[in-house]
């Protein structure tokens, strides 16, 4: 919300200056978010009259100008402005004027000098030299009653400031300038100016009839025909400064009427050209197919959801956002049907972005517009017309089919100091209500207010507490220390924080990524297989519509942006939620019925496992690099590795990660169909784990050094191809060593190219190093014989493996 410092003062002007005035308003609730001067400090500047213009002698681009400022002798000024001309009033510096800094910082002084040859006494200025808009065309054109010789600053009314408020929700009474007003005047005590909006007499007896089909769309409806109006006529300056101040351009007289008094109480409305209007219009909600075009250009299609205003023949504009092509108001218009209407918040709310757009009209209507005051606002708009662009009214019609019924809400005292925090009696806040235009009744220690037609947002005792709070002031709220000792509540040791997690995964060399929930239903039906994602009511882009049920698809388009990119080598992380559809779920505090939200942790690595480098040749990522930082990941926890399948991944290079006999999560290689479609010319590797697997660690537990020196013995056990590597360490793990086997890990494996001695064609050869210890004794030949034979018996019984050789 947008507006001059000015304009609000015409409301409520209370003795504070410009800056008390924003601090005022912040500490209301309605927080100033920039304040800036309508134009920036130039002095000397005064309105001048060009009285005549001629060729400079030397320069075919300027001209010789004699210019009256009001000092009784005209001035020779030099200007090489094209639209110089004799008549026309313009900004003129005089010597020693100070102008706005240029792109430099500096300021600009004015000084006494020759162009060419011929001496020029000032500067005619352009909007852009005083920095008043970009606009370098020309010199800045006054109006022609603009007294000669007074300052620019006072004319354009210069010394102003620009307030923009950042507004909650709840705030849709203070979309205007007067609804500011308004508030500011209960926050002050200063007296409020209240509109007067004098009825126009009808000229003759024209109506248009109006059927309202939709009460629950549209509860009141009011308009009127004028006619004979000229569209054509120019919108008047004072009327375009402040529209320009609000941030809105001026575009005809008549879009600029209904704008200027949306703007000045928060009435949106809508002009029809009443000759294009087919029949009557009935206000109704759309039917599925029915196509219109917006006064934007664009075509939309509405359907049973979208509240609409229709001719006899047409769809002519969606109800309360914005009005359509074919009763636009144009040049040849001669007679306008002016609309206000009362449209239910709950009817226009999400409409706008269907359709991928917003309006200022349907920021207001979704959040609440008084109902009270339609004819009002009419007869204003109406008044305004006939002012500048002349007509005739005809009579109101106003039509009301149902409006907000406002029921009372109470206000206990008592409550109220308990939640604010502060001593507070019954006439405190009766008065604090008061103020704010609220008609307060008063009980046995409660104060009841009914809400007028204007405040949707008191709905419950709290609202009240609130505008309570905001009219006394949040800085007379007493500091209060708590009373609560603060105790430090350390985590377990048996979990680690999520940033132990992220700074983990850093020093493996992945970056953090960060990723909206909601992605494209295709990745979710390509790469988790899920048919029927978690939909959003309201999605903020067509490509944003489901919400993620794996983090794969947001890492992929995280590696296709840096690809795009030229980069050679992308390893990324992202730890995110998930939703997953759960009947068993029910709502709580942090839950939502149907829907599980489980944490998860997912990693990419593309490109080069260490980059380019001279030592040695890359050889290029696999699956077993990714695997390495899963397991450094979770260590000290050991994690085994299965075989699977998964929609994202390759179906021979996937494997699902287990702990303690528990699936934790997924890596893989991407699939290559996913690879081709996603243009990658190396196949990523991706891991996605559940989060509480990963924060979960073991207790260190201390234990003495070995006394005695450790024994190791490597082995060759011949097994067939289909045996994996885990099945046979389970074996060698499993035999009854008596407690001496340590450790064992695989170091070598051989598979000849041809047949050789020993070795079948479909066999294979593992070196395992095995390391047996005692605690009590260095071992003996005998034992370590003893526990080799019992490792190479259990992969005989288990895997059906043997010796070599």
């Amino acid at each position: 919300m947008q507006f001059p410092e000015s304009w609000l003062r015409e409301f409520c002007d209370p003795q504070l200056s410009t800056q008390q005035l924003a601090d005022t308003l912040t500490m209301g609730g309605l927080e100033v978010e920039d304040l800036r001067p309508v134009a920036p400090p130039f002095s000397r500047v005064v309105v001048g009259e060009i009285k005549e213009a001629v060729q400079h002698p030397n320069a075919d681009r300027l001209r010789v100008c004699q210019v009256d400022v009001g000092q009784g002798s005209l001035l020779n000024v030099v200007c090489g402005a094209p639209n110089a001309r004799v008549g026309i009033k313009v900004p003129c510096a005089l010597v020693g004027a100070e102008l706005p800094p240029g792109d430099d910082g500096k300021a600009f002084q004015i000084k006494l000098g020759k162009l060419r040859g011929v001496e020029s006494q000032g500067m005619l200025c352009s909007a852009r030299e005083l920095k008043l808009s970009e606009d370098h065309g020309g010199l800045l054109e006054l109006a022609a009653d603009a007294p000669i010789g007074r300052d620019v600053r006072e004319v354009l009314r210069l010394d102003d400031h620009i307030f923009t408020l950042k507004l909650t929700p709840n705030l849709a009474h203070a979309l205007s300038v007067y609804g500011v007003a308004r508030e500011l005047s209960a926050l002050t005590g200063a007296p409020l100016k209240q509109p007067r909006f004098e009825p126009v007499q009808p000229k003759h007896d024209a109506r248009l009839k109006v059927k309202v089909s939709a009460p629950d769309l549209c509860g009141r409806f009011s308009g009127r025909i004028v006619r004979n109006v000229d569209t054509r006529a120019k919108t008047p300056a004072w009327m375009v400064d402040r529209l320009a101040r609000c941030g809105q351009r001026s575009v005809t007289a008549l879009v600029d009427i209904s704008n200027y008094v949306m703007f000045e109480f928060g009435r949106p409305s809508h002009i029809f050209d009443y000759d294009k209007i087919h029949g009557a219009l009935d206000v109704r909600w759309g039917r599925a197919g029915e196509q219109l075009k917006l006064l934007n250009g664009n075509t939309v299609t509405v359907d049973e959801a979208v509240g609409v205003i229709a001719d006899d023949r047409e769809v002519e504009s969606l109800a309360g956002i914005m009005g359509g092509d074919a009763t636009a108001v144009s040049d040849e218009t001669r007679n306008v049907y002016v609309e206000a209407a009362f449209w239910w918040p709950e009817a226009i709310q999400g409409r706008s972005r269907r359709f991928n757009f917003s309006t200022d009209a349907g920021h207001r209507f979704e959040r609440g517009v008084d109902p009270s005051q339609t004819v009002e606002h009419i007869e204003h708009i109406t008044r305004l017309i006939i002012e500048v662009c002349g007509g005739e009214a005809g009579p109101m019609d106003d039509q009301v089919a149902k409006l907000p019924e406002r029921k009372p809400v109470t206000l206990r005292a008592a409550r109220a100091a308990k939640v604010i925090g502060m001593p507070l009696t019954q006439q405190q806040c009766a008065d604090a209500l008061g103020r704010l235009g609220l008609q307060a009744s008063t009980g046995d220690g409660t104060v009841t207010v009914t809400p007028p037609l204007y405040r949707f947002d008191i709905a419950i005792e709290e609202d009240l507490i609130e505008e309570v709070t905001r009219i006394i002031g949040y800085d007379k709220l007493p500091d209060t220390p708590p009373l609560a000792p603060v105790t430090a509540k350390l985590p377990p040791e048996s979990r680690r924080s999520r940033f132990a997690v992220r700074r983990h995964l850093a020093a493996l060399g992945y970056f953090e990524t960060i990723n909206f929930s909601f992605v494209e239903e295709s990745w979710e039906r390509e790469l988790a297989a899920n048919p029927d994602p978690i939909r959003l009511l309201n999605p903020i882009a067509s490509q944003m519509s489901v919400m993620r049920s794996t983090l794969v698809g947001s890492l992929l388009h995280a590696l296709k942006f840096n690809l795009d990119r030229k980069a050679e080598r992308v390893r990324v992380f992202e730890i995110g939620r998930v939703f997953l559809r759960d009947a068993a779920v029910a709502t709580t505090d942090s839950t939502v019925r149907g829907i599980h939200q489980p944490m998860r942790v997912a990693g990419l690595a593309y490109g080069e496992p260490d980059g380019l480098q001279w030592a040695r040749k890359g050889a290029g990522l696999d699956f077993y690099d990714v695997k390495g930082d899963v397991e450094a990941l979770l260590a000290p926890r050991k994690a085994s590795f299965k075989a699977a399948a998964h929609p994202a991944m390759h179906p021979g290079r996937c494997a699902t990660v287990w702990l303690e006999g528990r699936e934790v999560g997924v890596i893989g290689e991407l699939h290559p169909k996913w690879r081709q479609r996603w243009e990658f010319a190396q196949a990523p590797v991706l891991f996605e784990l559940e989060l509480d697997a990963v924060t979960a660690r073991q207790v260190p537990v201390f234990e003495p050094v070995p006394k005695f020196q450790v024994a190791q013995r490597d082995i060759a056990l011949i097994v067939r191809d289909n045996v994996t590597h885990d099945a046979v360490l389970d074996a060698v793990k499993a035999a009854a060593t008596g407690g001496l086997l340590r450790d064992a890990f695989l170091f070598d494996v051989y598979k000849p190219k041809q047949a050789a001695a020993g070795l079948a064609a479909d066999e294979k050869s593992l070196a395992v190093r095995l390391t047996l210890g005692s605690a009590d004794a260095t071992l003996t030949d005998e034992q370590i014989e003893a526990a080799v034979n019992a490792v190479v018996a259990e992969v005989a019984g288990r895997v059906g493996g043997r010796l070599r050789g």
